[in-house]
């Protein structure tokens, strides 16, 4: 796509110069079916593709040329693709239609899926296409909008099949017939009874090889795994991995089955969970268009950058605290680093496990304090080890000068309390984040810099002005 977008341009560029540069009138002629040609190289190129690929190419392409090949889509597939590409670029797509190309790309969705583009469509939007469904579908709709945004109500589908258990399997399968097509993912049909509360699931294998006049309560399962609307999709995601499912009921309070919770969405939840995560570590607010606009981008890096420069003055100021110590063995200044990058590297590898582990429920009360002292363990193993490693190598430079012996003692010292300084740290900000319910990862990578970097130089040029008396 992009090759085709390049040509695209190189082409026209070409024409372009050669009808300023001749005066011809013909060469506008000749620019407009080139125009016409490459743009229709390009339709016939997204045509065949899934709305997931033309998503991907969207949000890898600059604005200019995302809006060229935006227009190329077809208009009934705008919906589908809005619903497929992140909400930063989702946001520039939005802001390129009109409302009535906005209505006519949402209004054929499902109830559920005109949930997850509400919040970034015009408000008046959303009402047109409300009043255009049915009163069933307006339910769901105000249903699926009331839940909180990372509930499995929030993520479910209201397309779930149900039968009733004192029918045969033949009633099921003629039922079944009349389906034009079965909802995605369609792994079981749930058995409910006249108040629609679950009482099992019938797996398509069953209901298969199972003669056509048994009953469903005779070979129905009865422990099937349900969620309710309010639990948390990342638990919901979790049971999903563990349990190899593909579609799980989910029901309100009473038991009553309202929709399906399907491997789709929680593919989606775990990939957006993951993107969370990585963009939290690195102190970014929220998930940014890769080709937006140089304000928008550098806003969105300010708030840990402003803390980020506080705390390296405050490095700054530990390193000026010992200007005496340095002043008398200069090797200080070469070998103090190593000490803070040794630390903050042991200290990334313990705050990624820990924050991992949170995110898959592992961490509870009763293991925090084993996990705790394990992680110091290795700590001060590592510290010993790599501490002694380093130490000896710092004899070893400067084996010439009389401080050789005790530059090797300090960095030893220092490598040892810092990597246990790092992995404190690395466990104490997640788990305080967790406790006080804000995201484990948030800013952790920059508060663990700041603290070993920090410490690593106090810790060093500490024991230095000690043994350097």
């Amino acid at each position: 796509m992009q090759e085709l977008l390049r040509r695209h341009r190189l082409v026209l560029d070409v024409a372009h110069r050669q009808r300023y540069g001749e005066g011809d009138d013909r060469h506008e002629l000749v620019e407009n079916l080139v125009h016409r040609q490459a743009l229709s190289d390009l339709r016939n190129h997204l045509d065949p593709m899934h709305p997931a690929d033309i998503a991907y190419i969207l949000e890898a392409l600059p604005l200019d040329e995302r809006r060229i090949v935006w227009d190329l889509v077809k208009a009934e597939r705008d919906g589908d693709i809005l619903l497929e590409v992140s909400d930063s670029v989702r946001e520039t797509l939005i802001e390129s239609m009109d409302r009535d190309e906005l209505v006519d790309a949402v209004e054929s969705m499902d109830a559920d899926e005109i949930a997850d583009l509400a919040p970034d469509l015009p408000t008046d939007v959303v009402e047109a296409v409300r009043r255009q469904l049915s009163p069933e579908e307006r339910d769901q709709l105000r249903a699926a909008m009331s839940y909180p945004e990372n509930s499995v109500g929030a993520r479910m589908d209201f397309d779930a099949v149900s039968v009733r258990e004192d029918v045969t399997l033949e009633t099921v399968l003629r039922y079944l017939r009349r389906f034009e097509n079965l909802p995605d993912h369609t792994d079981q049909v749930f058995v409910v009874d006249r108040n629609e509360v679950l009482r099992g699931a019938l797996p398509l294998d069953r209901l298969l090889i199972n003669e056509p006049e048994v009953l469903v309560m005779d070979v129905m399962q009865t422990d099937v795994l349900t969620l309710q609307v309010l639990d948390s999709q990342s638990e919901a995601a979790q049971a999903f991995e563990r349990y190899d499912l593909v579609s799980a009921p989910v029901l309100d309070p009473r038991g009553r089955l309202l929709g399906r919770l399907t491997v789709a969405e929680v593919v989606d939840v775990i990939r957006e969970e993951g993107e969370s995560d990585l963009l939290s570590q690195a102190g970014l607010r929220d998930e940014e268009d890769l080709f937006s606009s140089v304000w928008n981008s550098a806003k969105n890096r300010w708030l840990w950058l402003a803390v980020n420069l506080c705390t390296a003055f405050f490095a700054s100021r530990v390193i000026g605290s010992f200007e005496g110590t340095i002043e008398k063995v200069v090797a200080l200044a070469a070998l103090m680093p190593i000490v803070a990058g040794i630390a903050g590297n042991s200290g990334n590898q313990t705050m990624t496990l820990i924050i991992r582990s949170l995110a898959l429920g592992q961490v509870n009360a009763s293991n925090a304090r084993r996990l705790v002292a394990k992680e110091l363990s290795i700590a001060a193993l590592n510290g010993i080890v790599w501490g002694g490693i380093a130490g000896a190598f710092a004899w070893w430079l400067y084996n010439d000068t009389p401080q050789g012996v005790t530059l090797g003692l300090t960095m030893t010292l220092a490598m040892i309390l810092n990597l246990l300084v790092g992995a404190m740290i690395a466990m104490a900000v997640p788990l305080g984040l967790e406790r006080l319910g804000r995201d484990p990862a948030l800013g952790s990578s920059v508060l663990l810099t700041f603290t070993t970097d920090s410490m690593g130089f106090f810790i060093f040029l500490g024991l230095a002005s000690i043994f350097f008396r």
